[in-house]
């Protein structure tokens, strides 16, 4: 049986799965010091759940959710 696609993914999750950072660490750094926005406002929560379409920025790159 085949498992439905999750419809949120936080964000420190994300963040490694696009391979914007390294680690799990370094996300939740930079998310606590303000350097990453989602949907163009500042994120400081790195449980903030994502959902299909918001838009991730951080170091000048956008990375939009996509969970298919």
């Amino acid at each position: 049986m085949d498992n439905p696609p999750p419809e949120t993914i936080r964000l420190d999750q994300f963040l490694k799965w696009v391979q914007a950072v390294p680690t799990g660490g370094e996300a939740k750094v930079l998310i606590q010091i303000g350097e990453v926005s989602v949907n163009g406002a500042v994120e400081t929560r790195r449980g903030r759940k994502l959902v299909e379409g918001d838009r991730v920025s951080i170091a000048g790159e956008e990375f939009v959710v996509n969970l298919q």
